[in-house]
């Protein structure tokens, strides 16, 4: 697999049959995933997304539209989708995710698996109010209230200023998305989601089902927005099953 700018922490494994592209939440990178790595099995090669304006992209500006993300990605990524793969995305990165498999489509490409975590259905109303305009206080005070970004972050300064300018790129990409509705996937789509996450419910999950012709799976697990952090095994327990099970013998 050759290097790529949009892939960070994976380990090239030629003898993987499958590939796991990870999209991460807003505000977060590819090290979110970068455990992944080594957790599944050696059949699945894991390939953390990096997009621009964090990690080891610090220095890129982020993008602030859903178009110009999956701009980048379809140029960035079109590279490695040269054997099977799967989508899976937490979050914004569960948006993203879908976004992507649906314009790949036009070109025939096809995901085995997509994997929804801790998203809504993209069709369901906006739940999040407005927050882009706000002044930096404001715009903190907003995340710490809808808890979408880990406390961790939040509660380090230094930090917080320096990806503040990523943040607000992230959550405009939310802001201004809008839906169009176009022909469901031919290819199961699997829901994934805390069990006691304040801002995706189990309905707003299954509603993803509307999005393809397949039958999938939902998953909760003990938890909030922010479950993979203490689920990881299970999840990639959940993956792994999913994904081989559907492997050519």
């Amino acid at each position: 697999m050759a290097e790529s700018p949009w892939i960070a922490y994976a380990r090239p494994n030629e003898q993987a049959s499958l590939r796991l592209f990870c999209f991460p939440h807003a505000g977060g990178g590819a090290g979110a995933y970068r455990s992944w790595v080594a957790g599944l099995a050696p059949q699945i090669e894991v390939l953390p997304v990096q997009l621009p304006g964090r990690e080891t992209r610090f220095l890129e500006r982020p993008y602030e539209t859903i178009a110009s993300v999956l701009d980048g990605l379809v140029d960035g990524l079109r590279p490695l989708l040269d054997k099977p793969f799967a989508f899976f995305g937490h979050s914004l990165g569960a948006l993203v995710a879908f976004e992507l498999a649906r314009r790949l489509r036009a070109d025939g490409l096809l995901p085995r698996r997509l994997f929804v975590s801790g998203y809504g259905a993209p069709h369901l109303p906006v739940k999040l109010p407005p927050m882009c305009h706000l002044d930096d206080d404001g715009f903190v005070v907003a995340l710490q209230e809808m808890n979408t970004v880990p406390t961790a972050v939040l509660e380090n300064d230094e930090l917080l200023e320096l990806l503040l300018p990523m943040l607000r790129a992230d959550f405009a990409v939310y802001e201004r998305y809008y839906y169009q509705t176009a022909p469901p996937l031919d290819y199961p789509i699997i829901m994934m989601g805390g069990d006691n996450d304040p801002l995706v419910s189990p309905e707003m999950l299954a509603a993803w089902a509307e999005h393809s012709t397949e039958l999938g799976q939902m998953h909760l697990f003990p938890g909030d927005h922010f479950y993979l952090q203490g689920q990881e095994t299970a999840v990639l327990q959940v993956i792994a099953q999913t994904c081989l099970a559907q492997q050519p013998s």
